[in-house]
């Protein structure tokens, strides 16, 4: 009796999971959203990096890298006599940049990128002097200082020796110590907002109605597409266990707006979505396409055999070149269909581009379109 009942909960199960629709996807709200005000702050500093193998900068051409080292010599009390020629092989000047994260304290570490701001050859083995680190508002938030790490430098393949990165480059995990944190009004604020990652209507007021399912009241109202405002509760703690709790609310959002993205520089071709094609022919350079829509009508042989007649729609794509070559694909109209045969054509990224661009305006492909 036990083993059939739970047959039947496990056949109903898997014939829920059928019924339900396949369109739908469940994300967090945290997955969808990012707190406004809650963010990192870039910091960038100018320092000296010393220690190197004679990849350093050529002073006569980078004759700040032999004026910053005589202001650091002297702030020691050395004195650098006028006219004297410094080679300095061993030290190249660098810029040097992080992120200061949001809510960040007074001595926690974090990691900086440190980058060659002369002639130098490679950064492999230096040391970086202390470099204070600023905002935009001109002060020091941090002090970067360390041993610099050049990941993949003069790596082995095959018996020979390959470089395989950029060696002017290097990164110090936890260099940088945090002296000053960034002014919060986190905890004195009682309205929140939330900022949706994509503008959408239907998403911000799909959040808006979870969260005061969830919570009660006009807990969250929806401003625009992109804007959640919050009616949070007072106090730091509360405001946290408030925050993780509308973060970890999964909201039921259908398909997304169909967007094509066309990298102009590598032809290479993004779609979220399968995105169809109505009826259009589009003539560029020595490529023609051409995609057309007919009905196929089946009948039965006798006509008084009982059968149906049925109509099916069918879709032709032709990608044609000058020369005659002739790419024919009998399928749905699929964008996919026509990039694979503009590919096989050895269509260039421009013409490519042209093409998408050209359907767009003649309103027969049905999605956003984006040019990086």
């Amino acid at each position: 009796m036990k083993t059939s009942f739970l047959s039947l909960c496990l056949t109903l199960f898997c014939g829920l999971i059928f019924i339900m629709p396949q369109n739908v996807q469940a994300e967090r709200i945290r997955d969808l959203t990012s707190i406004q005000g809650i963010r990192s702050n870039s910091l960038m500093g100018y320092g000296l990096v010393v220690g190197l193998d004679g990849t350093g900068d050529q002073t006569m051409q980078t004759p700040f890298t032999t004026q910053s080292l005589s202001n650091m010599l002297s702030q020691l009390g050395i004195t650098v006599p006028a006219g004297t020629n410094m080679q300095l092989k061993n030290v190249a000047a660098v810029m040097v940049t992080t992120d200061l994260p949001p809510f960040a304290r007074p001595g926690e570490k974090i990691d900086v990128v440190v980058s060659s701001l002369g002639n130098a050859k490679s950064l492999r083995g230096g040391t970086l002097l202390m470099t204070p680190l600023k905002g935009v508002d001109n002060q020091i938030y941090a002090l970067a200082q360390g041993n610099l790490l050049v990941s993949g430098a003069g790596a082995q393949s095959g018996g020979s020796r390959v470089q395989t990165n950029q060696l002017n480059g290097a990164r110090i995990s936890g260099g940088a110590t945090v002296e000053r944190e960034v002014p919060a009004s986190f905890a004195q604020e009682n309205t929140l907002r939330l900022q949706l990652n994509d503008d959408d209507f239907t998403v911000a007021q799909q959040i808006s109605d979870e969260i005061n399912r969830r919570f009660g009241g006009s807990t969250a109202v929806a401003e625009d597409s992109r804007t959640v405002k919050l009616f949070a509760p007072s106090g730091s703690a509360a405001k946290v266990r408030f925050l993780a709790d509308v973060q970890n609310i999964p909201i039921r959002i259908g398909i997304m707006d169909a967007k094509v993205i066309v990298n102009s520089r590598t032809g290479s071709v993004v779609m979220n979505r399968h995105v169809t094609l109505d009826a259009c022919a589009v003539a560029q350079g020595d490529l023609t396409v051409e995609v057309s829509r007919s009905n196929q009508v089946s009948q039965p042989d006798t006509p008084f055999g009982g059968g149906q007649t049925v109509v099916t729609p069918n879709t032709q794509i032709s990608v044609r070149e000058q020369n005659g070559s002739l790419q024919r694909v009998n399928t749905s109209a699929d964008l996919n269909n026509v990039v694979r045969a503009l590919n096989s054509l050895g269509a260039t990224p421009n013409d490519l581009m042209s093409i998408l661009q050209s359907m767009k305006s003649a309103g027969c492909l049905r999605a956003k379109l984006e040019t990086n």
